[in-house]
Formats: structure tokens, sequence, C-alpha cells
């Protein structure tokens, strides 16, 4: 399904550090990448041909997870921060050439889940075209939670603790929305634009519980979880195909893409793995996103110490 552009980046010289997380603006044609290490740049930016624009670094310590969001007159780039310095356990908002425009949580200082926006090493973070926002908090920290906030940065819902029962996490490691309703457990689904809304989900990857767990976009009711296909590893990182058709997961200690069939609409189900991408060993894929445009998917590779781009074959 999806062949290596062996040409992306034409400089692969300029991964300098150890590659987290990448972000893909299709509408602008850009992808950046976070990395981190001593003496190197936070943030590259490339085109989606390849070729290496520029870089920034200010305010940004251990990069974690990225997102791209645009509206109709601008873009900006969120990232989530890891780090235990001056600007760690925060989730920031930049312009494309790296000025900070928002910070929430409290920089250097780890959070409690009794707050919903003091995080503790906020692993990821997914932010609709309305500016209504998904963080999961929790990349080993003392937080294992789902946070939905309003486009004022305000508590819409917030769903988990730490531990392996339902709705609960151990590292909530990514979260993406799908674009269709998908009532839960065979459900039949009434075809009204209103229902469509109403019955979006909220798809999170619980890592070390080697699941994804859905949850209710507007209420963040617990609807489903998918274990099945994780046997072998968990999922640290979910993002769907530009037709919703599928979803792509890496799993970081097999070195692994999993191509997954989102269900059909009316259901959850469980998941079934329709193709996978082997990657080389000791690549450690982290974090993937996908163009929406051309459906190419990018992938952060923490062993590796690269981004590889892998476009569909037509």
């Amino acid at each position: 399904m999806y062949k290596l552009d062996i040409g992306w980046p034409k400089t692969p010289e300029h991964f300098t550090g150890q590659t987290f997380c990448v972000a893909v603006d299709s509408l602008h044609g850009l992808v950046y990448v976070g990395q981190r290490g001593d003496n190197v740049p936070k943030v590259l930016v490339f085109s989606v041909e390849g070729y290496f624009l520029y870089s920034w670094n200010d305010t940004v310590e251990m990069p974690h997870g990225m997102f791209v969001w645009n509206t109709a007159t601008d873009s900006s780039v969120w990232i989530t921060d890891v780090g235990t310095g001056k600007y760690g356990h925060t989730v920031k908002q930049y312009n494309p050439l790296g000025k900070l425009m928002q910070v929430l949580g409290t920089p250097g200082n780890a959070g409690s889940s009794l707050i919903p926006l003091q995080f503790d090493q906020p692993a990821e973070v997914f932010v609709e075209e309305s500016g209504d926002m998904y963080v999961v908090d929790g990349d080993g920290g003392m937080n294992n939670r789902v946070l939905k906030l309003s486009d004022d940065y305000k508590e819409i819902w917030l769903s988990g603790t730490n531990g392996t029962g339902i709705g609960q996490f151990k590292i909530p490691h990514s979260v993406t929305v799908d674009a269709f309703g998908r009532v839960s457990f065979g459900l039949q689904l009434k075809v009204m634009s209103a229902d469509l809304v109403l019955n979006q989900k909220v798809w999170v990857a619980d890592r070390d519980n080697k699941r994804i767990q859905v949850f209710d976009k507007v209420t963040g009711e617990w609807l489903g979880s998918w274990s099945r296909c994780f046997s072998e590893d968990g999922p640290y990182s979910v993002r769907f195909t530009p037709d919703y058709k599928y979803l792509i997961v890496a799993q970081l200690n097999i070195n692994r893409l999993a191509i997954l069939a989102a269900p059909p609409v009316g259901a959850i189900g469980d998941c079934v793995m329709v193709h996978t991408i082997q990657l080389a060993d000791e690549t450690k894929p982290h974090l993937v996103d996908v163009d929406m445009k051309s459906g190419a998917i990018y992938v952060a590779e923490i062993g590796a110490q690269q981004v590889q781009k892998y476009v569909p074959l037509s």
C-alpha cells in the first residue's frame, strides 16, 4: 500500500538529534520535525518535496508531540514539551517561524491530576478546526488522562486515571479524532447532520496497556477499546488516512507501522490489521503524521534519528 520515498529529505544531514515527532501542514506544504539533543535546533522545517527550509529553537526544551493547526487566516504549530527545566511540562503554540504565542501549563512544574491545566510530561495534542483541543497527558509522569479544552482553553471534559481498567491509562501517548459518526457496539446510526457531529470519536493510543481506547467527542464517555492487534507491542502513535478508512499506528519496539481498518459507520467493534510496514531493526518509530492532501505518512524515528516518508501506491 505504501513505498518509501528514498529522496525525502534531500539533505538528511540536518537531522542532528533524536527525532521524536513530526507534523504536516498539508495546506502550505510544510513538514515540521521535533528533535532532541544538546546544541541542536529543536524544530526543523522542510517542504513536502524534501527541501530543508529553516529551523528554530527558542523556548523548546524536549519536544515530544507536534500538531499543525490551520485556520482561514493563519497557521500555528503546537508542541508538547516533556522537559524538566524551565520550559517543560507545557503545551505551547508557535507561529510557523517559531515565535511563542501561547503557553498552557506551568513551565518547569510537573502537574497534578487534580488540576486540568497542570501537565506532567504531556505526550501529544490534536486541535480541531474549531480550536477545540485534545491533550494526552502522561508520558511517564503522574498524570494518565485525556483532556478536551475549548478554543479559549477551558476544560470541556477530562477522562482517565492511572490503571488498566475501562477509561484508565498507562501512558496515553497519541490522540486523534475521526471525521465520521461511529456509534458504539452495533447501534444504528441516524443519518442526520447533527448525529454525525455528535457521534465523532476520540481515539487514544494507550501505550503501555497495549490498546486504543475510544471516547465520545462531545461528552468524553468511554465507548470501546481495541487490543487484539497489539499483543506484540502497544500503539505509540495513531493517525487516520485522508479518507478515514484506515488508522496508521506506530509500534516502536517491533519497528513496525500497522495499518488498521477503521470500523464501518455504525460500529466500533475490534481492530483488524490489514497491512504492515516493517522498518529496519532499531529504527524505533515514535510518532507519525499523515499528509491529509497526498496521503503520505511521515515517521519520526528515534533509533534511526531521522524522519522517513512513505507515499501511497496508486
